[in-house]
């Protein structure tokens, strides 16, 4: 009896401290124009262990993964392939109370990650909105919505985030110019944004080869 109730009790607290790790939500995002699929392998060696995702194309990303606080390394690799290894990423520090976007981004011979801290806070009145630069031959650029006299963001170069912007619920036109004199490189982007919702815009492709494009990720609705 008394055996029964120490066992019990021993597995309650375990769960309970299981339960309380705080898990950092971490997601990857292919962003580099010319390179292939890719597999990503997370804390093991490509050959040595399975990848923690398969397959990812560009311009696709990753549901959320939970990740305890610690220190790790990301291989990436061509889908299907263990070597070259493309991006060689170790000792990243992932904090479990933070959630975390990993861009690759950059063209194949100099690719290499970016790592944004995400703010999923909810404004239940309104819509909140990030920009990410990932166009790797593109200058700094601003992303201007129809009607307002000032850019919603403003200058973000590449491998960089604009940060977020609040905005009332509702249907934009947005376009995408150059910072430097105005240029429209991308647009008009119609846009519905939910009340509630969090939203990543991320410019990508290659302003050279003419592919320039943007993808919106919903990150919180």
């Amino acid at each position: 009896m008394t055996r029964t109730f120490a066992l019990a009790a021993t597995a309650t607290t375990a769960a309970a401290l299981v339960s309380s790790i705080a898990l950092a939500d971490v997601r990857v995002f292919h962003g580099s124009p010319d390179a292939p699929a890719v597999d990503v392998f997370v804390n093991t060696l490509p050959g040595a262990g399975d990848p923690a995702i398969t397959g990812l194309g560009f311009e696709s990303i990753t549901p959320y993964i939970g990740l305890p606080t610690g220190l790790y390394d990301f291989r990436v690799t061509p889908a299907g392939a263990i070597d070259p290894i493309v991006i060689n990423a170790e000792g990243v520090s992932i904090d479990g109370d933070t959630d975390y976007t990993i861009a690759a981004g950059g063209f194949l011979a100099d690719i290499q990650p970016f790592i944004f801290i995400d703010d999923n806070t909810v404004d239940a009145g309104n819509a909140r909105v990030r920009f990410i630069h990932l166009s790797p031959d593109a200058p700094a650029v601003d992303v201007n919505v129809a009607g307002l006299s000032d850019p919603l963001f403003d200058g973000t170069m590449f491998g960089m985030s604009g940060g977020y912007a609040t905005v009332p619920a509702g249907s934009y036109d947005i376009d995408v110019t150059l910072d430097a004199d105005g240029s429209q490189v991308l647009g008009p982007l119609n846009l519905s944004l939910d009340a509630g919702a969090v939203y990543t815009i991320f410019a990508t492709g290659s302003a050279a080869a003419g592919t320039l494009n943007a993808v919106v990720v919903v990150d919180v609705i």
